[in-house]
């Protein structure tokens, strides 16, 4: 079946700043129907009111979740549900560091939290409003961070050995893991589901990072760095390329696919994840519990 992007509906979290606003007014140019997930209600409508202006009569619309918390990510979805009547494209970008370890209000570690279970939860509650809506594409935003990423099942959170890159890794080796599983299940529904790392791009994120880390940093926006334009772009070619339609379950580098790091095509650590992240967002309680939440009170995350 031909692809056009036109008219479809697409939904990208993350979409006040960088590379998730850059992909989001280019959809909305390209004739997409878009809604722009934030955290900030101020700087969402603001967000609004620029797509609205370099993108003239686009149908455009948003909605906000503090993805470090779950009751926020089920409200969400279930105001998606109720407003929108199809999703064709579900794009997961909504990010973030965090220079010292930090615990939710569902007592998980913060940037697990946000970067994986943040798509995990959203996703697997929008699925069968998606699979209605096929031909549908799902995009999530990973890292080649990924592939210096560790998943310890024993000590999920980091209660030892915290560090920003560690856990920054984990979280984008398990979105790299979720993809691929869930293409796996996904198969037959006419639903794609793909991950990429769009580069190193120069955005907010790394406001966070330790001040050891930030000469490191403005080294790489100098050298290595590039606009959040052309990340922006690659989240778009697999959004909307047509020579995409078949493929799912796999991982985009640079605009290049590519195979991911060994253990990201580990099935193991795949099944595992998965058994943990239904347990963890309470949609399969049951499941293993070889890392209990931990009763911390809430602490903010950054999307």
């Amino acid at each position: 079946m031909t692809w056009d992007i036109r008219g479809n509906r697409v939904l990208v979290t993350g979409a006040t700043s960088g590379i998730g606003l850059e992909a989001a007014r280019t959809l909305a140019r390209q004739g997409a129907r878009v809604v722009i997930v934030g955290r900030d209600a101020a700087k969402t409508g603001r967000c609004l009111e620029e797509i609205r202006t370099s993108a003239p009569g686009a149908e455009l619309s948003s909605l906000l979740c503090d993805f470090s918390r779950q009751t926020e990510v089920r409200r969400l979805a279930d105001d998606i549900l109720q407003r929108y009547d199809r999703l064709d494209v579900l794009v997961n970008n909504a990010g973030t560091v965090f220079k010292d370890r930090t615990v939710t209000e569902d007592g998980i570690e913060a940037t697990f939290a946000v970067n994986h279970l943040g798509y995990f939860l959203l996703t697997q509650l929008l699925l069968d409003r998606i699979v209605q809506s096929a031909p549908a594409r799902i995009v999530n935003v990973a890292s080649i961070g990924h592939r210096r990423g560790t998943m310890d099942f024993d000590d999920l959170f980091f209660e030892r050995g915290y560090s920003l890159m560690k856990a920054y890794g984990r979280s984008k080796l398990a979105n790299v893991l979720y993809t691929r599983s869930l293409a796996e299940k996904l198969a037959g529904t006419g639903v794609t589901v793909n991950s990429l790392h769009p580069g190193a791009v120069d955005t907010a994120i790394w406001s966070g990072a330790p001040f050891w880390a930030k000469p490191l940093i403005a080294i790489f926006r100098k050298l290595a760095f590039i606009p959040a334009e052309e990340g922006g772009r690659r989240i778009v070619q697999l959004v909307t390329g047509p020579e995409l339609a078949e493929t799912t379950g796999r991982y985009f580098e640079n605009g290049k696919l590519v195979e991911p790091a060994p253990v990201a095509r580990d099935e193991a650590v795949a099944r595992r994840l998965w058994q943990e992240s239904e347990r963890l967002t309470k949609l399969n309680p049951t499941a293993s519990k070889a890392s209990a939440p931990e009763p911390v009170p809430a602490a903010a995350a950054h999307s």
